[in-house]
């Protein structure tokens, strides 16, 4: 971190680009595909890559905003609307795969498809008509694959660090150690069951700028309680805090920290942000309504009703975190699955 100010953003070096992974000698040859499919609570994202050299060339991307549990904080069972906009999207994913000659793949679910009672039947569905097999993971194995996926673009230090993953239906916080050697060391870890869906849904709102402040305090005292064990067994008195978040929410705020006019992913990840300024956008996207916030370019209509409960998730984690800087990561659950399927060792 050295003398570097604070409130200055910079970009790591060198430009962000996919974690550099070393593929299996003798096994796989370069010309294989592999993929990696995430549909989580909101989105539903495939990531399709050949090894090359120490890493990995992405040869086909695809990702939709499913709202796959919406509804879900209320009904505990998907809807009949969100299934049908995911098996759109995952035939989508099918019809890539079987173009891209995909020989290796490994397809996950995670929040919704834990939370509802009828993610199994979903589940059987989606194979049924797609011919994709979803595997329902766990909330640990989340969170090392996006700790697997993201962890190269934490800033460089000797003390623990945390990576924070926000999603539609849960969060998940790592505390890593980084000290020894190239792949980190999980000391802890921690699901919470809000993301910016099952959060918007159960607290969001409020009529007019006095609701909606009431609304995003209502949200961040509900994280922090979610939270608190977990706080409870963080080190204290950590010298330079380090932290690094994957998901939605970051990317976008980095977005309108740059005052982006449309996102960019080579200027977003493995961007280096104040902490301070991720907050003052946070407490101002608050004060917003939908609509107000729809305006502004990196939102958009997409996500105007659900960034605030992501600022939320953000704001809290900043509380028990205390880093003067966030890094900002548009890599994670798939690319921790492409470096498994390509052979890197488990942190």
């Amino acid at each position: 971190m050295g003398d570097r100010s604070a409130r200055t953003p910079y970009r790591q070096e060198p430009p962000a680009r996919p974690a550099p992974m070393r593929p299996q000698r003798g096994r796989w040859s370069d010309a294989q595909a592999f993929a990696a499919l995430d549909l989580g609570t909101n989105n539903c994202r495939l990531l399709i890559a050949r090894p090359q050299g120490d890493g990995f060339a992405v040869v086909d991307a695809f990702s939709r905003i499913v709202r796959l549990g919406e509804g879900l904080a209320a009904t505990g069972r998907l809807s009949d609307a969100a299934i049908e906009r995911t098996i759109a999207a995952l035939r989508v994913c099918a019809d890539k795969l079987k173009r891209r000659n995909v020989t290796l793949a490994r397809s996950v679910a995670t929040e919704a498809c834990r939370r509802a009672s009828n993610g199994p039947d979903f589940i059987a569905r989606a194979y049924d008509e797609t011919g994709i097999h979803l595997d329902i993971i766990s909330a640990e194995e989340e969170a090392r694959l996006a700790v697997l996926g993201c962890h190269a673009l934490i800033e460089p230090g000797d003390d623990p660090a945390l990576i924070f993953d926000i999603g539609g239906g849960s969060t998940e916080l790592v505390l890593i150690d980084t000290a020894r050697g190239t792949m980190p060391r999980v000391l802890d870890w921690h699901s919470a069951p809000w993301g910016v869906v099952s959060l918007t849904e159960s607290a969001g709102g409020g009529e007019g700028e006095d609701g909606r402040l009431a609304a995003y305090e209502r949200m961040r005292a509900i994280v922090a309680d979610s939270f608190a064990g977990f706080a409870a067994r963080l080190p204290r008195n950590v010298a330079r805090p380090r932290l690094l978040g994957t998901s939605g929410t970051v990317t976008t705020l980095g977005s309108v920290h740059l005052g982006l006019s449309h996102y960019d992913r080579t200027q977003v990840d493995g961007l280096i942000v104040p902490a301070d300024a991720m907050r003052r956008i946070s407490t101002d996207l608050s004060r917003k309504s939908v609509r107000e916030r729809a305006q502004l370019a990196c939102i958009g209509t997409e996500r105007a009703d659900l960034v605030v409960a992501g600022c939320a998730i953000l704001e809290t984690i900043l509380d028990l975190w205390p880093a003067e800087r966030l890094g900002i990561a548009d890599r994670g659950i798939r690319e921790g699955i492409l470096r498994r399927l390509m052979g890197s060792p488990r942190p």
